[in-house]
């Protein structure tokens, strides 16, 4: 899982909104951002793209963790309670995995466990190696 997380240190979108990846496995990934002034919205609750971008982090690690490089061709995300600050946590599963199409659930939640969005996401899994895209 080690160039796993090397190829996700390239995600500079990801590194900007200070999400740190804490577990991947495969087909499981696990992330948390700890909130800031920058990633509230104008009502002063957790703006729906620093939600999606924490949930789509976990998705981009558990869907490339077989080693090959995948690609999002679909993403939904319904939010379900406002996050108000702390940490938000996402957790994503594998749910589906074939040689050309995987589907993956995540949950966002805060920092005592209750659901803040449940994302739903698939891509396309391509031939090409993450390890020949490690350092590039």
């Amino acid at each position: 899982m080690q160039n796993i997380r090397e190829f996700l240190k390239n995600d500079r979108f990801a590194e900007l909104c200070g999400i740190e990846l804490l577990d991947v496995s495969e087909g499981r990934a696990r992330a948390k951002m700890e909130i800031k002034d920058c990633h509230l919205n104008g009502v002063n609750i957790v703006h729906g793209a620093a939600i999606f971008t924490l949930a789509d982090l976990v998705f981009a690690a558990s869907s490339n963790s077989h080693g090959t490089v995948a690609v999002a061709i679909n993403a939904s995300i319904s939010f379900l309670k406002a996050g108000k600050g702390g940490t938000l946590y996402a957790e994503a599963r594998e749910v589906s995995l074939s040689p050309k199409i995987a589907t993956y659930a995540i949950d966002v939640t805060d920092e005592s466990g209750e659901i803040i969005a449940t994302f739903q996401g698939m891509v396309y899994r391509k031939k090409d190696r993450i390890a020949d895209l490690v350092g590039k």
